[in-house]
C-alpha cells in the first residue's frame, strides 16, 4: 500500500500504513516535494531494510507505538494488564483516514479487548508534528496502566543528543553526549516538570549548533510527572519517546473506560535556531496567543519582598509609572496573615491587618497612574500553619505517612476534592472580579512528593494537573482578557501543556544578566520572547549575591516580556532615568523583539555570545554581543550577523539606551560612525567585535537600507 505524505509548514512526513499494522514513519523532516503516487509507493519500498532470520534482530520501521508482541525489544509502548493477564498487547487490523494534514488510524486487540485510536498532524503554521493517543477497554475486567509512550523516528544522521537539566535559580543548563547503543532516559516525578527536568530532548548531526547541522527533537505537552527518552537499538533503530509517567493505578480502565495521552510534539530544523522557530511559530498562530503589546511589569517582590503597606505601594506604583511601567503586580504578603513565607498559604483573603481599606484603594491609585493591575496566588499550595489547613486538613495530600516533609513551610491542596477546587475558585474569581485583576502570577513551589488523595492515598497527581488545567480555563472564562504567568519556583512549570492557558512563563527566580542570558537561551528553545518574563533585578542579585552594571542587566531584560523589580523607591534619580531609558528602548522596538526570528551566532569561542531578533521581513534586526568568562585570545576578532537578507545593504551601529561608553573606551573603528553593508558580508565577513570585560555587552541595531 502506498505510504501517505503528510506536507505542512516545511516539513514532510512519510507514513506507511500498509499491513493492517500501526503507523510507521519513514521520514520526517525536510519537505521533499510533491511526491505521486507512484513514487511515493517505490519509496516505502526504498525504505524497507532486508529482514533475516529474525524481526528481533535486523532493523525495521518501528511503529509509533512500539509492541513487545511485534518483536520490539525497546522502550514499550503501552505497560498494562488486568492481574496478571492482558500484558503483551497487539494491536493490528489498523483502519485509517485523512483530513488534511492529519491522520486517525483505528486499531483493535480482540483478543485482549483493547482499542486504539492514533492521531498523528503535522501543523500547517510551524511545520511541527504531533501525535496522541486514546486506549479503550472494552473487555469486562479492569485494565490497569502501568506507562504509554510515543514515538518519533530520527534517522542514523542523529549521532548526538542535547538535553537540559538545573537547579533553582540556574534552569536550562545543556549537555551533550554521543547518541549510543541504549537509552537515555529523562524522567520527572515529582508533579511538574521541574526545575532540573529537560525542556525537550534532542538529536542531530555531530556538533550541531544554533545555525547548522540537521536536528530533532521532541517534547510532552503535559505539566505533570513524564519521561523522555532517547533509544538505539543494536539494530540502529534510533528514535525519541515521550509520555506521562503513571504511579502505581493511577489510571485503570473499567469497562468502556478510555485514556486519552498528552501531545507529543516534534520539531526539526538546520540547526537549534530553525527547530525552536517551529515552536514560535506554533504558539504564535494559536488564536488565544497575545495580541496586543506586552505591558512592561513593575513586579514588588524584589523590591520590598513581605513590606507591604498602602503608603510604600503607592510610591512604588508611582515610581514604577515615571519610568514607563505599565502593570503592577502585587507579589507574596497580602493575604490574610502573611507576613512571611511560614504561614497562611491558602487563606485567601485580603489582610484587614495590612489592608484595613482594602486593596481597592491602592487598586485605585495604579489605574489613575495608568497601569494594570497583578496579583500574585500560589492556588495549589497550603501551610499546615493556616486557617484552610486547620479547616480542612483532608484537603492535604496524604499518601499515609501524614502530609509529608514540607518545602518552604508548604504541602499541597488536593484539586480532586470538589469542594476544594470550588473553594480555590470563589476565592479567586471573586478577588479578580472585585478588584479588576488583569494579570494573575500564579505560583507552584512544592513538589507532589505524597500526592495521595484521603481518605484512601490513592495517587492524585494526574488528577491535580487536570484540576490545575480546569481552574486557570473557568478563570479566564469568567474574567475575560485576564492572563496568567506559570511560576513555579521559577521555571519549574515550563511546557506546552500549561502554555495552552497561559500567556507568559517566569524562567527563572534568578534576575542575574550573567545566568540569565543562558537560561533564556535555552528556554527559548521552546518559548517565544513575548512569552518569557525577563525582569531588570537589584544591583546585587538576590540569588547569587554577583553585582552588575545597570546597563548590562537591563539589555539581558530587553529579550522577553520585560519587567522590573528594582526598588524604585531607594534608586536614585540618576538610576531611575537610566531605567526609564531603557523601558523607552524597550517600547520602542517592542513589535520587533515579540514578532521577529531569534537568532544565535556559533561562535568558536565559548566566552563570546552573539543573538538576537530580526524581523520577519528582514528588514530590521537587534543583537547583542557578549563577553560571559575571559577569553583565552584578545581581542575576540571578526563577529557575523545571522539572518539578514543576503541581497539587501544593512546600515549597522551601536546603540546605547543607558549610558554612552565611558571615555577612553577603546572602541573599533565601525562602532564610531556605523557601517552601511550587504547582508551576504554581514554573514560571511562580520564587524570587528568590541573589546568588552566580562559580563559586558554591546547592542547592535540593523536596518535595511531603502
Amino acid at each position: 500500500m502506498t505510504p501517505i505524505h503528510l506536507r505542512a509548514g516545511g516539513t514532510s512526513l512519510v507514513i506507511a500504513v500498509d499491513g493492517g499494522r500501526l503507523p510507521r514513519i519513514l521520514h520526517w523532516g525536510p519537505d521533499l516535494g510533491e511526491i505521486g503516487d507512484g513514487a511515493l509507493a517505490d519509496l516505502g519500498l526504498a525504505a524497507l531494510p532486508a529482514i533475516g532470520d529474525s524481526a528481533v534482530t535486523y532493523p525495521q520501521p518501528v511503529p509509533v507505538l512500539p509492541q513487545l508482541a511485534e518483536g520490539w525489544l525497546g522502550r514499550p509502548g503501552l505497560v498494562g494488564d488486568s492481574d496478571g493477564r492482558r500484558w503483551a498487547p497487539k494491536f493490528g487490523d489498523a483502519t485509517w483516514r485523512v483530513d488534511g494534514t492529519v491522520l486517525v488510524s483505528s486499531a483493535r486487540d480482540p483478543e485482549f479487548g483493547l482499542a486504539l485510536e492514533l492521531e498523528i498532524e503535522v501543523l500547517a503554521a510551524s511545520g511541527l508534528v504531533r501525535q496522541r493517543a486514546v486506549v479503550r477497554n472494552e473487555a469486562a475486567a479492569p485494565y490497569r496502566m502501568n506507562a504509554f509512550e510515543l514515538a518519533l523516528p530520527v534517522p542514523t544522521d542523529a549521532t548526538e543528543i542535547l538535553d537540559l537539566t538545573g537547579r533553582w535559580a540556574l534552569e536550562r543548563v545543556p549537555q551533550r553526549r554521543p547518541f549510543h547503543v541504549g537509552e537515555w532516559v529523562r524522567t520527572s516525578r515529582g508533579g511538574k516538570p521541574g526545575l532540573e527536568h529537560t525542556l525537550l530532548l534532542a538529536a542531530g548531526e555531530a556538533g550541531f549548533g544554533f545555525r547548522h547541522g540537521l536536528v530533532w527533537a521532541t517534547h510532552l505537552a503535559w505539566s505533570g510527572n513524564q519521561v523522555l527518552a532517547a533509544e538505539r537499538t543494536p539494530a540502529d533503530t534510533r528514535h525519541l519517546t515521550a509520555g506521562e509517567v503513571l504511579l502505581p493505578s493511577e489510571v485503570v480502565l473499567g469497562p468502556g473506560d478510555d485514556y486519552r495521552s498528552p501531545w507529543q510534539y516534534g520539531s526539526w530544523g538546520v540547526g537549534l535556531d530553525d527547530l525552536a522557530a517551529r515552536f514560535h511559530r506554533h504558539l504564535r498562530s494559536r488564536p488565544q496567543h497575545p495580541r496586543s503589546p506586552r505591558p512592561v511589569v513593575l513586579n514588588t517582590w524584589e523590591a520590598v519582598y513581605f513590606d507591604h503597606d498602602f503608603a510604600t505601594l503607592t510610591a512604588l506604583a508611582e515610581r514604577g509609572a515615571e519610568v514607563g511601567a505599565e502593570r503592577f503586580v502585587l507579589d507574596d504578603g497580602w493575604f490574610l496573615g502573611r507576613r512571611d513565607d511560614t504561614t497562611s498559604l491558602g487563606d485567601w483573603a485580603v489582610d484587614p491587618a495590612v489592608w484595613p481599606d482594602g486593596l481597592e484603594p491602592l487598586v485605585a491609585r495604579v489605574r489613575e497612574l495608568g497601569l494594570d493591575f497583578g496579583l500574585w496566588f500560589e492556588p495549589e499550595m497550603v501551610n499546615l500553619d493556616s486557617d484552610l489547613a486547620r479547616d480542612h486538613p483532608e484537603w492535604i495530600f496524604d499518601a499515609g505517612h501524614g502530609a509529608g516533609p514540607p518545602s518552604r513551610y508548604q504541602h499541597v491542596l488536593d484539586l480532586g476534592h470538589s469542594d476544594a477546587y470550588a473553594y480555590l475558585f470563589d476565592r479567586m474569581s471573586a478577588l479578580v472580579a472585585a478588584l479588576g485583576v488583569d494579570y494573575i502570577k500564579w505560583d507552584h513551589n512544592r513538589y507532589l512528593l505524597d500526592a495521595g488523595h484521603t481518605p484512601d492515598g490513592r495517587p492524585g497527581v494526574r488528577v491535580q494537573v487536570e484540576q490545575t488545567y480546569r481552574l486557570m480555563a473557568q478563570l479566564k472564562a469568567a474574567h475575560p482578557g485576564l492572563e496568567i504567568e506559570s511560576c513555579a519556583s521559577g521555571g519549574g512549570r515550563v511546557d506546552l501543556g500549561v502554555l495552552e492557558f497561559t500567556d507568559r512563563v517566569w524562567p527563572s527566580d534568578c534576575n542575574d544578566p550573567h545566568e540569565r542570558l543562558e537560561i533564556q537561551r535555552y528556554t527559548g528553545l521552546l518559548v517565544p520572547p513575548e512569552m518569557q518574563g525577563t525582569h531588570l533585578g537589584a544591583g546585587e542579585s538576590h540569588t547569587t549575591h554577583r553585582t552588575h552594571p545597570l546597563d548590562y542587566r537591563a539589555e539581558k531584560a530587553l529579550w522577553g516580556h520585560l519587567g522590573v523589580e528594582v526598588n524604585l523607591l531607594t534608586a536614585d534619580e540618576e538610576t531611575r532615568a537610566a531605567i526609564a531609558r531603557w523601558i523607552a528602548f524597550h517600547k520602542r522596538h517592542r513589535a520587533l523583539l515579540h514578532s521577529g526570528d531569534v537568532v544565535h551566532a556559533d561562535l568558536p569561542d565559548p566566552a563570546l555570545r552573539l543573538e538576537g531578533v530580526v524581523a520577519s521581513d528582514r528588514g530590521e534586526a537587534l543583537y547583542a554581543f557578549s563577553v560571559v568568562e575571559r577569553p583565552a585570545t584578545w581581542p575576540p576578532g571578526r563577529i557575523r550577523l545571522p539572518g539578514l537578507d543576503d541581497e539587501r545593504s544593512y546600515a549597522v551601529k551601536a546603540v546605547h539606551p543607558g549610558s554612552a561608553p565611558a571615555a577612553g573606551t577603546v572602541l573599533p573603528p565601525w562602532q564610531r560612525a556605523g557601517v552601511l553593508l550587504p547582508g551576504r558580508v554581514l554573514r560571511l565577513v562580520g564587524i570587528e567585535a568590541p573589546a568588552l570585560d566580562v559580563d559586558r555587552s554591546v547592542l547592535l541595531h540593523v536596518v535595511a537600507a531603502p
